[in-house]
């Protein structure tokens, strides 16, 4: 009898070893595992663009052929946003959203398991593709038929991989949103809750919004090649057009789900660090929704060049430029916050500052790319890439690694390596720089996108970017032995970390009433 209940006991304990981590509906073991494995991806991803930088070294074809150049390139983007940025901000909202509301954990524990164990599966499968017949796709990330419709065995597999990411991102986003709406702590208004959950509520939405667009846009695909329909195919009445359209409605809001949560990050570290409440907290919700939904209506700024009426254009035009106000708004609020602040610069911090000032920079090229007449210039050139790399590279890549070394102390107990979190810090800022800078001056020169080969008056500036790219990848070595060793062990961090040297509260003063992540708010 004692043994049956022992080994009831037994059971019925935290579970160990792999079976915690298999089994686990703890938000704060799926939020550790989505974060984890975005790291992984994100090494996947930036070894795929250090290929990329290695053969445009220099001009002619030194490592790879076409094909498989143009297959890196479209593998990488897919790697990179479904794999590295999406997942790290789904694993900072399992972490953070539940203790930033006042929530036991996620409204839907059980899905939150299946939402990630889906995407290793799915990656798995897309870059299975590689060593397909015929390789992977080579459509670029947009899969714009009929290139796209070439690739060979691999199609089927990328458009269930593609399915599956977007399952695991529809349904996350269901338990965010229940999340926020049924289990805030009482006292906890929506406008009290910090930033980073407001950001990722109206995420949510997005995603399930544009989700899926996407998964209807490349199934037609699917059954425009093996079943025989003609969506896009011109010889059959359809219209290749067609899927620009279908696919950049899903494209456009999918920028800014990649970058809304980082807002909310950035929110949450510019008042620690500069002894100060957000300025602007309400303006700061209305400008995310704002944004959100701005994003539905300027689709076709990726399509100037397709030969949309001129009505078209300038509306699509005008409603480009119009999405810079609220975003010039949180920038200002940033700005504002900082200004006159006790300012002090620890690793979060400077991430986050950087992450205002290029984040700034990618905007004001996308302004010149709003402008139909201009963007006949720019289209399809280095200028485009330069420009989105800036949005996400310092912009969401570099709030993420702020969101780590801020949370991180929090997250393991153990606080990291001060210094070479600058040393990391300064060497991806610069590298960065290097790295993409240049690409604006490809641009305007003309040497277009996704091409393995080019023009030898281009290759001073090529050489530049991929000495960049190259330190830019390997300064992220210190970001993974930084992350490692924090896991390990090290000083351990206080109740409050950011308290330790600076007399400074780590919980987030966004919203303008105190609130302790320890302790639900009392109801006044």
């Amino acid at each position: 009898m004692t043994t049956a209940v022992a080994h009831e006991a037994h059971h019925d304990g935290p579970a160990r070893g792999l079976s915690r981590w298999l089994f686990t509906t703890n938000h704060k073991d799926i939020g550790t595992l989505y974060l984890l494995f975005s790291l992984l991806m994100f090494f996947v991803g930036g070894s795929m663009a250090m290929i990329i930088r290695a053969e445009l070294f220099q001009p002619g074809l030194q490592f790879v052929n076409p094909a498989f150049f143009n297959q890196l390139t479209t593998m990488h983007a897919l790697v990179m946003i479904f794999g590295a940025v999406m997942p790290a901000f789904v694993g900072l909202a399992n972490w953070l959203i539940p203790m930033m509301i006042g929530a036991p954990d996620m409204a839907l524990p059980r899905m939150n398991n299946w939402s990630f164990w889906i995407l290793p599966f799915a990656f798995a499968l897309l870059l299975s593709t590689l060593f397909m017949p015929g390789g992977g796709p080579a459509g670029g990330w947009t899969l714009y038929p009929p290139l796209s419709l070439q690739t060979g065995a691999a199609f089927p597999f990328v458009i269930f991989a593609i399915h599956l990411m977007g399952i695991s991102s529809i349904m996350g986003a269901i338990n965010v949103i229940v999340t926020v709406l049924n289990m805030r702590a009482p006292g906890m208004t929506l406008m009290k809750m910090p930033l980073f959950v407001w950001t990722w509520l109206i995420t949510a939405y997005l995603l399930i919004a544009v989700m899926p667009v996407l998964a209807g846009s490349v199934t037609m695909l699917l059954t425009d090649k093996f079943f025989g329909t003609s969506f896009f195919n011109a010889a059959g009445g359809g219209d290749p057009v067609l899927f620009q359209h279908i696919f950049w409605f899903f494209g456009h809001p999918e920028v800014y789900i990649m970058i809304l949560p980082a807002f909310g990050i950035i929110s949450a570290i510019i008042p620690t660090f500069a002894r100060k409440p957000l300025f602007g907290y309400s303006s700061m919700v209305y400008a995310t929704a704002s944004i959100a939904f701005l994003s539905f209506l300027v689709w076709a700024h990726h399509m100037f060049t397709v030969g949309i009426p001129v009505a078209g254009e300038l509306f699509f035009m005008y409603a480009t430029m119009l999405i810079a106000v609220p975003t010039g708004v949180k920038v200002f609020n940033w700005v504002a916050t900082m200004w006159r602040g006790s300012m002090t610069f620890e690793t979060p911090m400077l991430f986050a500052i950087a992450f205002v000032i290029l984040f700034t920079i990618g905007g004001f090229s996308g302004l010149m790319l709003a402008m139909a007449p201009a963007d006949f210039q720019y289209h399809d050139t280095y200028f485009v890439v330069a420009h989105f790399h800036y949005v996400l590279v310092p912009g969401a890549v570099f709030a993420i690694m702020a969101a780590v070394y801020y949370w991180l102390p929090k997250w393991t107990g153990n606080m990291y390596d001060e210094k070479l979190g600058k040393l990391h810090f300064w060497l991806s800022a610069i590298s960065v720089n290097v790295l993409f800078f240049p690409m604006h001056f490809l641009g305007l020169a003309g040497m277009p996108r996704r091409i393995p080969d080019y023009s030898v008056q281009f290759a001073g500036f090529n050489e530049l970017a991929s000495i960049g790219g190259f330190a830019f990848g390997l300064s992220q070595l210190i970001f993974l032995y930084v992350v490692i060793k924090t896991i390990r062990g090290g000083a351990k961090a206080t109740d409050q970390v950011w308290e330790g040297a600076h007399g400074l509260e780590w919980t987030l003063p966004s919203p303008p009433p105190y609130h302790s992540f320890q302790t639900a708010p009392e109801i006044k």
